[in-house]
């Protein structure tokens, strides 16, 4: 009897070792990708060699790109899984919810009326926080009572980022010349991400991811419902209020870093589920590697793919955003999903 219960018990531990080798991996990817450098010559400035111009491209340029990604990835991943799970609905990712269109709305209104930019980072984090938590709050008005019902919160969700989407795009129309500043937001890059943009991140990451994790109890307790949160002694508005804060949070934090990446926050809490299960205390850091993972393999593969699609369209210099990869491989895993749905009609 005590066999197969031990083995049930390391299962998600060695999942979620499989996961930081995943992590590690795709860091590697990163690092090496790209034609400037051979691996052999990024792998010695690593051990402190190399010549200036490599631990320049090294160190100055892909290393905080890299790490960037990686928290920015974890960032999006546990948000996605707090409100999913704050609201009991699977497709409650920071996309349809309001938090990332309002972040982004932030971001480019602050740069359109010069208030931030690129090169002061900490100005988009407060400007990218306060058009999230705006949205969360305007789906919150307007769900209303039917707050715990996460049909109708999907809907109203739907309903905010479109007005919301459709005001960044009236800023558009407003400052025309802010397009080409503004429009890494709306995609998703990491391209030019500095150790500025890390310094701001990393402890913000950490500190809301550790809120996070301190709330997987009363998450675990709000995916049964209302009722049995409750009757177990839960307030259920408080702690949705809670969870709530802490997704937009981690979700502004990242859009403020990188921009919009699509679909990550949507479909990674699945894949953290399928890996490890209902344990949120497991679940929450097996989400945040597998967003470090997937973000940070995208970036890989956007460099390596860079040149290339550059040659195929014979232009000089061609950087494909990571945000415009995650949001195809993310629609086209969303469709495979719902395809083999048991309630899809074949």
């Amino acid at each position: 009897m005590s066999a197969p219960a031990s083995g049930t018990a390391v299962r998600p531990g060695r999942r979620l070792a499989l996961l930081l080798a995943l992590v590690a991996a795709a860091a590697c990817a990163g690092l090496i990708a790209g034609r400037s450098l051979t691996p052999a010559q990024v792998w010695e400035v690593l051990l402190g060699g190399g010549d200036p111009t490599a631990r320049h491209v090294v160190l100055r340029l892909r290393l905080p790109r890299l790490l960037v990604a990686l928290a920015a990835g974890a960032c999006l991943g546990v948000a996605g899984l707090v409100l999913q799970s704050a609201l009991r609905n699977p497709l409650a990712g920071p996309e349809v919810t309001g938090v990332t269109p309002g972040a982004v709305l932030g971001a480019v209104t602050a740069t359109g009326l010069g208030l931030a930019g690129w090169e002061s980072p900490a100005a988009v984090v407060a400007a990218a926080c306060a058009g999230g938590f705006a949205g969360a709050g305007l789906l919150w008005l307007l769900a209303g009572r039917e707050r715990g019902d996460p049909a109708a919160t999907a809907v109203h969700g739907v309903l905010v980022s479109a007005v919301l989407s459709g005001l960044t795009a009236m800023v558009l129309l407003v400052a025309p010349g802010e397009l080409g500043s503004v429009v890494q937001w709306l995609v998703g890059t990491t391209e030019g991400r500095v150790w500025q943009h890390w310094h701001l991140l990393w402890p913000w990451a950490l500190a809301w991811a550790a809120a996070a994790w301190f709330l997987a109890g009363p998450l675990t307790l709000l995916r049964c419902g209302d009722e049995q949160a409750a009757a177990a002694g839960l307030a259920p508005g408080r702690a949705r209020a809670a969870a709530l804060v802490c997704a937009v949070a981690l979700t502004a934090g990242a859009v403020a870093a990188v921009g919009a990446l699509g679909f990550v926050g949507l479909l990674v809490p699945h894949l953290a589920l399928a890996l490890t299960g209902a344990d949120l205390r497991i679940t929450l850091p097996c989400a945040a590697l597998t967003g470090a993972a997937v973000v940070c393999g995208a970036d890989a593969a956007a460099q390596t793919l860079s040149p290339l699609l550059a040659q195929a369209l014979g232009a000089d210099r061609l950087a494909l955003p990571v945000g415009a990869l995650t949001t195809c491989a993310g629609a086209a895993l969303l469709l495979l999903v719902v395809r083999r749905s048991p309630g899809h009609d074949s």
